[in-house]
């Protein structure tokens, strides 16, 4: 099959489908030649908002259901060719606090989604992953480890089913729902104080852009159990912060001045740095100009893509990486409209 019509006339399901990502995919979607998107989440009211937004769009579809959930979830899957799993617990406080909900989500919920797939036969499951399931230090980064490996682990799993799985691993999307810029801008508008965890921190970055073609990239290269990463920049979180400060000011008219930086610390199982790729999968890694593809490390299946090299033998941290400059910083945010 060609991977320009890989989509053409295909059904697809998206899970947590009213999120920043799930948004973002199927906005991509529906300027390709799909049949028909489902969403499903278990927000009514972002639900809503999502329908006002697409009311004149015939090929959307609203489920409310919950990936714990299986019956629901069958029910959904019905007919369905492409699924995006993109349903998760992300917020790394509360899954700390909430830890058997977070594994009942980000685990069960996975291990729901994969078990619907294989029995209505779809073609491809894509799930996104983080950076945070490289030696993960809370329960977010540990379910969502779990929930990666029993996508890649899926491919021996199910059998004769013609299904692929993949995962792609995602940095910090920049502007997301819940991400630093949104809650800087916000501080700042209403306390004139932000805070910052350390100024040695630095994460790696992407738009929301990038994590989408990431995504829909994935599905067409898709050879089984392989997981995708893409290269990314990385930033400077006190860099971030200042930036942000200048462009926020400005356009609100404060004076910079008024604005108080607090150092916090970092908050229980918070890394000073994320790594995108460890040293043992990248042994095994191909590298292309825009990302990475890990085969499946148990099988050490040799995927041909066509194109690609092995990938250099290192650690892949934001610790090893030059962070961008203030002023890439701040074309970034001014691109994405993130003020």
């Amino acid at each position: 099959m060609n991977n320009l019509d890989i989509f053409k006339d295909k059904k697809i399901l998206i899970t947590g489908g009213t999120g920043t990502i799930g948004s973002s995919l199927t906005k991509a979607l529906l300027q390709k030649d799909v049949r028909v998107i489902r969403i499903l989440s278990r927000d009514e009211h972002k639900q809503f908002n999502m329908m006002q937004e697409l009311r004149n769009e015939s090929r959307m579809r609203f489920l409310i259901g919950d990936v714990r959930d299986s019956t629901r979830l069958n029910r959904a899957m019905e007919d369905i060719d492409i699924v995006f799993h993109t349903a998760a617990l992300k917020h790394v406080p509360l899954c700390e606090y909430n830890p058997f909900e977070a594994v009942k989500t980000n685990v069960i919920g996975t291990q729901n989604v994969i078990e619907s797939a294989i029995n209505n036969n779809v073609e491809r499951l894509i799930f996104t992953s983080s950076d945070k399931t490289i030696s993960p230090t809370n329960t977010y980064g540990a379910t969502k480890l779990l929930a990666e490996r029993l996508i890649t682990s899926a491919h021996n799993y199910k059998g004769s089913h013609r299904i692929l799985f993949t995962a792609v691993r995602f940095g910090n999307v920049i502007g997301s729902r819940g991400s630093v810029i949104p809650l800087f801008k916000k501080q700042i508008l209403e306390n004139r104080e932000v805070t910052l965890t350390d100024p040695e921190t630095s994460r790696f970055m992407m738009t929301l852009s990038q994590a989408t073609n990431l995504t829909l990239e994935a599905c067409k290269r898709v050879k089984g159990g392989e997981i995708f990463v893409l290269k990314m920049p990385v930033a400077n979180m006190k860099d971030l912060l200042e930036v942000v400060i200048e462009e926020v000011t400005k356009k609100y008219n404060i004076n910079p001045k008024e604005v108080k930086i607090v150092e916090t610390g970092l908050k229980p199982g918070e890394k000073m740095y994320e790594e995108l790729m460890t040293y043992e999968e990248s042994q095994y890694a191909l590298e292309f100009e825009d990302m990475f593809a890990i085969p499946p490390l148990f099988t050490r299946k040799n995927y041909d893509y066509g194109f690609g090299q092995p990938a250099p033998i290192k650690s892949y941290s934001s610790q090893d990486i030059k962070p961008l400059t203030k002023k890439e910083l701040k074309e970034l945010i001014l691109q994405e409209n993130l003020i």
